[in-house]
């Protein structure tokens, strides 16, 4: 009660109640950016007040425009508009499929238009543009020790390139070549043996441990599961984390059917229930990516070792057509760790097709 009634919450709500302002996004988005109108907007859309957004992609747009705009040169921003808007957002939308996309998304695209920035800035510096720059200067650029988001620069110089707005450049792609430490998958399973039967941890905490571990899941995809993810049939419980639903061993399936029944919604909706799995702080949304990730941290896993080494293990276990559909994963990324893991399905292929025969 004293929230509402203090300081901006109190004129807001007053303003959306009288009609004052409309109740939509656009004028929401009209007020100081903060937690407080961020609150306000989530509950709205929680009780279906305000339609779904993609909160995600809204501020990301706005952060890109904000970057095109305040680039010094105009030939600068109309390449920085062409990048961000025709490149970057577009294929995020595409592989987003309709989904909100995830701030590890966010982040990337944010890095790579810094990148660019980054690389524009320094050709002005030097009274060069893209389409004069030559493979010296972008080399003078690379060596540089004040250099940032240099990988990334080279997704932009390449863009640049099919473009034909730089020419004669030549920035190749880093190509991974596999886990860059030892997998250690003996502290994965003692790990997962504690997970299994440690009733002093939370049993949300525990879940989501042994998804990583277990299944190789980010916390990003984890936090975006649903209780509709959960599928209970036939005395058997399965999870759906790709195309392919997965069947859950006992102690797993128990933690996962406990965790449907006692996850509770936030406290001023009035309601116990909630779409997700693993809800979080904000009414109606699900627990955020960094929460999630310190949550597992200090269950002491290491995220990208652990991650790495549970994609490492299921690769020498499964044919990548089957880890992509099972795991949700994309099929480039599941070969790529196929062959990092030395796993040799053209057998397995061959049998599959023999028993199709027979």
């Amino acid at each position: 009660m004293r929230w509402l009634a203090g300081g901006i919450v109190s004129t807001v709500l007053s303003d959306l109640g009288s009609g004052r302002r409309p109740l939509t996004h656009e004028a929401l988005d009209e007020l100081p950016a903060g937690k407080v109108v961020e609150h306000i907007r989530s509950v709205l859309v929680a009780t279906g007040t305000l339609p779904q957004r993609d909160e995600q992609m809204v501020r990301l747009v706005r952060h890109v425009n904000d970057l095109v705009t305040s680039h010094a040169t105009a030939e600068g921003r109309k390449v920085l508009h062409r990048y961000a808007t025709w490149h970057l957002l577009r294929r995020l939308r595409r592989r987003s499929r309709g989904n909100d996309i995830t701030h590890t998304q966010l982040t990337v695209v944010r890095q790579h238009l810094r990148a660019a920035v980054h690389l524009l800035n320094w050709l002005d510096d030097q009274h060069l543009t893209l389409a004069t720059c030559r493979q010296a200067d972008l080399e003078r650029w690379m060596t540089n020790d004040d250099v940032r988001h240099r990988k990334e620069a080279g997704h932009f110089v390449r863009w640049a390139l099919a473009q034909k707005i730089a020419r004669d450049l030549s920035f190749p792609a880093v190509r991974w070549n596999g886990p860059s430490q030892a997998m250690d998958d003996e502290a994965r399973w003692a790990t997962a043996r504690r997970l299994l039967h440690d009733d002093t941890l939370k049993s949300e905490d525990r879940l989501a441990g042994l998804l990583l571990l277990l299944y190789a899941q980010w916390p990003a995809a984890i936090s975006r599961l649903t209780v509709d993810h959960i599928e209970e049939a036939g005395g058997a419980v399965r999870i759906r984390l790709g195309a392919v639903p997965v069947d859950l061993p006992g102690p797993v399936a128990e933690l996962a059917l406990q965790q449907v029944a006692v996850r509770r919604s936030h406290a001023v909706l009035a309601r116990t229930d909630s779409p997700w799995l693993f809800p979080g702080g904000q009414p109606g949304r699900p627990i955020s990516v960094w929460a999630m990730g310190e949550r597992l941290r200090k269950l002491g896993i290491r995220l990208a070792e652990t991650r790495s080494t549970a994609l490492f293990q299921l690769a020498t276990e499964l044919p990548a057509a089957v880890l992509a559909r099972t795991l949700g994963i994309d099929i480039t990324v599941a070969v790529k760790w196929q062959r990092a893991a030395a796993g040799d399905w053209g057998s397995y292929a061959a049998e599959v097709s023999r028993r199709n025969s027979s």
